[in-house]
């Protein structure tokens, strides 16, 4: 059997005071889709932004690929700045905000990256630009500025802006949480796509059944730990009561949520 693309060991990371995470160990197989689901405040988003060490652990171990790391500052193997740029390079992350650069057309924003990072040839990281946005129905907004973009659109062009770096693995940290309800769709299909072509991903997310759909482990957050890991099935089966509780209340909030548009646009009808 083949190594993990990913395998993180008792990552730690604390806040002042505050222990975010407290000892998270976690494998991720090529081709993997990975959701994590918890409650504002578990350690999700601080545990997807210390694999690319955009939140930088305290200690604890990582192997990518090749390349060991051991955030123990005493460390040989302690991450230097060329170590941390080669992983970006080769892990992509999209945000709940869209980070998109105001002052560059939709084009200029995917190519960018390659072209600097990668050193690729200006007419190449064109062609290859222009083939993803054909792809999401966007060829035509190459020469927009993002503002002139819809929210949706904007995060379907930060995703293929990370896709342009041709990664090994993708970050999805609530990328769907900003955006109003009908917009929400447009990204979820992106994303479903890339799942369905072998991307390996690591998602934090709040859409319970898109995780059932597209997921190949779900991994429930409680309190700095993993507290309930599994196939998909768990979120129709969950074991323990802090996920049950967890679980009843996203649903709950996401049918209330539902009910307050459909009224809403019945009174606009």
């Amino acid at each position: 059997m083949s190594a993990p693309l990913l395998s993180l060991k008792e990552i730690r990371k604390s806040f002042g005071e505050n222990e975010v995470l407290k000892g998270v160990s976690l494998d991720v197989n090529a081709g993997e889709v990975v959701s994590i689901i918890g409650a504002s405040g578990s350690g999700k988003s601080t545990f997807l932004r210390s694999i690319n060490a955009l939140e930088m652990p305290q200690s604890g171990f990582m192997d990518f690929e090749d390349t060991h790391f051991d955030f123990h500052p005493e460390s040989r193997f302690f991450p230097n700045q060329a170590q941390l740029q080669a992983l970006r390079a080769r892990v992509g992350m999209v945000f709940q905000s869209y980070n998109l650069w105001p002052h560059m057309t939709v084009l200029e924003n995917v190519i960018h990256a390659p072209m600097k990072l990668l050193k690729m040839p200006r007419r190449q990281v064109i062609e290859e630009a222009e083939a993803l946005l054909s792809r999401i129905g966007l060829f035509e907004k190459r020469h927009s500025y993002p503002s002139r973009l819809s929210g949706g659109q904007q995060q379907r062009v930060a995703i293929v802006r990370a896709l342009a770096m041709k990664p090994r693995l993708m970050l999805f940290d609530e990328v769907t949480s900003a955006l109003d309800p009908e917009l929400v769709h447009e990204v979820l299909v992106l994303m479903a796509s890339l799942a369905s072509e072998g991307m390996t991903m690591l998602l934090v997310t709040h859409e319970i059944a898109f995780a059932r759909d597209v997921s190949s482990r779900v991994l429930f957050f409680d309190k700095g730990v993993i507290g309930e890991a599994g196939s998909p099935d768990i979120l129709r089966h969950p074991e323990s009561d802090r996920l049950k509780q967890f679980l009843h209340r996203i649903l709950h909030d996401q049918v209330g949520h539902s009910r307050s548009n459909d009224s809403d646009q019945g009174g606009q009808a």
